[in-house]
C-alpha cells in the first residue's frame, strides 16, 4: 500500500478547487495559484491556439480582452448533456472531457511540484452528481475517474464531499457527537450525518460512524443565476415584447446567459442573427442594443462576475449596486431581502434534503451536537438563518469554507491507501 507521503485528496469544485497532501500526519492544502491553496475553477482557451490558462489567469485573461474563451463551472458539465459535446474556440472544437482534463492536469502539475510521482488520490464528489439518476450518477463519477487515470493517478477513490469536511471538523472536536455537515458549494448542496470523536480520528473503519449522506443539485451558481434573472437580465430585455406587444421576448437567451456554464452558447452566429432580427420588432428596442452589445463584446461572464460579487456582497450589507456600466451602460441594484425573495425555491430544497437526511439516519434535530457548514455559498445569511430555523438551538460551526474539504479527503486518503 501506499506511504502517507504518497497520498492525496483532490476537490474539484464547480467554483473553486483544492489538492491537500499529508506532512507529518496532518493533512495541508498545497498552493495551486502562486501562494493561493484555492483556484478558481476556470479554464481560458486563446483563439490562436496558445496553452491554456487557468484559475485566476483565466479570468484576467477574459477581463483584460484577450481573444477567446472563459469557461468556468466546469464541474457542472459532469452529469449533463455538454460532457459528451464540443465547443468551438477560433477555429477548434474542444471537447468538454478535454477541457476538464486540460484543467485537472493543471492540478496535477501542481501536485507533482510539491510531492512528485503521487499515483494514490481520493477524489471529492457531490452526493449526487445527478438528482434521481443513478445510471447518470455513476457515468459523471467515471468520467471524472478516466481524467484523473489520464492524468497519471493509478489507484483512485471516491468519497462524498460532506463526509470529507467531517473528517475535517473532526480533527478539532473533543469529546463523540453527532455532526451533521451543511456543505454548499457551487453547484450542489450536500449533507451527512456522522458521529465524530477524538478516538474517531485513528479509526481505519468508519463506515458504522456514518449515519446517513444526501444531496441535491442546487449551489451557488443557482443563487446567481436567479439574481441575475431578477436584476440583470430584465436591463437587457428580459420581459419586454415583440410582434407588436403579442409575444414575450424569447427566455433561453436569457437563462444561458445568467449560467456559467452555458454563457458560452450565447456567443454563437444564431443568437446575433435572432437578435437583430428581434430588434426591428421589439417593443423596447434600446435594451435590445444592450443585449446585442453584450453578445458582441463576449461579455456574459463579467456580467456573471459581477452578480457573484453582488451576492457576496450582501453577506455583509443590505443593499448594494450591480455594477454592469462598462457592459451595459448602466448598474442595477441588489438588496439582501430582494435576494432572499428570489432564491426561496433553491432555499426550500436545501431545507427539505436536512430533513430527508436526518430521517435516513434515524435521528433528531435535537439530537445533532453541532452542524457544521462548510462551502463558499455556506456563509450567505438566508441559508444560515433557514439551518437555524431547522435545527433551533444547535451549535452552528465553520470552517475553512473553501478549503475543509480538501483538507478532509487528503485525511481519508492516508485511511484507505495505508
Amino acid at each position: 500500500m501506499a506511504k502517507a507521503t504518497q497520498v492525496c485528496g483532490v476537490d474539484f469544485g464547480t467554483s473553486n478547487s483544492t489538492v491537500s497532501i499529508l506532512v507529518d500526519g496532518a493533512s495541508r492544502l498545497i498552493p495551486l495559484e502562486g501562494a493561493a491553496t484555492t483556484i478558481p475553477s476556470a479554464v481560458f482557451w486563446d483563439s490562436d491556439g496558445a496553452p491554456p490558462e487557468f484559475g485566476r489567469a483565466a479570468i484576467a485573461a477574459y477581463t483584460e480582452g484577450w481573444d477567446g474563451r472563459l469557461m468556468r463551472g466546469l464541474k457542472s458539465t459532469l452529469g449533463s448533456p455538454l460532457i459528451h459535446e464540443k465547443t468551438r474556440v477560433g477555429n477548434r472544437a474542444l471537447a468538454f472531457t478535454d477541457i476538464l482534463g486540460r484543467f485537472f492536469g493543471h492540478l496535477r502539475d501542481q501536485l507533482d511540484a510539491v510531492q512528485p510521482g503521487t499515483r494514490h488520490a481520493v477524489l471529492g464528489r457531490p452526493v449526487h452528481f445527478v438528482d434521481d439518476d443513478p445510471e447518470g450518477d455513476q457515468a459523471a463519477q467515471d468520467v471524472l475517474e478516466r481524467i484523473a487515470i489520464s492524468n497519471g493517478f493509478e489507484h483512485i477513490a471516491f468519497q462524498y464531499e460532506p463526509i470529507a469536511a467531517a473528517l475535517h471538523y473532526e480533527s478539532t472536536v473533543q469529546a463523540e457527537e453527532l455532526v451533521l455537515i451543511v456543505d454548499i458549494g457551487g453547484g450542489t448542496s450536500d449533507f451527512s450525518i456522522l458521529r465524530v470523536s477524538p478516538e474517531g480520528r485513528s479509526k481505519a473503519d468508519r463506515d458504522s460512524d456514518i449515519l446517513a449522506s444526501h444531496g441535491i443539485r442546487v449551489g451557488g451558481t443557482d443563487f446567481d443565476r436567479l439574481l441575475s434573472l431578477a436584476q440583470v437580465m430584465p436591463a437587457l430585455g428580459l420581459g419586454s415584447m415583440i410582434n407588436k406587444g403579442k409575444t414575450p421576448m424569447p427566455l433561453h437567451y436569457y437563462h444561458d446567459l445568467a449560467t456559467w456554464h452555458r454563457i458560452n452558447l450565447v456567443y454563437g452566429g444564431r443568437a446575433m442573427t435572432d437578435m437583430k432580427e428581434i430588434r426591428f420588432d421589439a417593443d423596447e428596442p434600446a435594451l435590445i442594443d444592450r443585449l446585442i452589445r453584450v453578445i458582441e463584446d463576449r461579455s456574459g461572464h463579467s456580467i456573471a462576475m459581477a452578480v457573484e460579487a453582488a451576492k457576496i456582497e450582501l453577506t455583509d450589507t443590505l443593499a448594494t449596486p450591480i455594477r454592469l456600466t462598462e457592459f451595459i451602460g448602466v448598474d442595477t441594484g441588489a438588496s439582501r431581502g430582494m435576494l432572499d425573495a428570489v432564491v426561496q425555491k433553491p432555499v426550500a430544497r436545501i431545507v427539505e434534503a436536512i430533513g430527508v437526511v436526518l430521517a435516513q439516519a434515524g435521528v433528531d434535530a435535537s439530537q445533532i451536537g453541532t452542524v457544521f457548514m462548510t462551502g463558499g455559498s455556506s456563509s450567505l445569511p438566508v441559508v444560515q438563518n433557514a439551518v437555524r430555523d431547522c435545527l433551533p438551538g444547535v451549535r452552528i460551526a465553520t470552517g475553512d469554507l473553501l478549503g475543509s474539504v480538501g483538507t478532509g479527503l487528503a485525511l481519508d486518503a492516508a485511511r484507505r491507501f495505508a
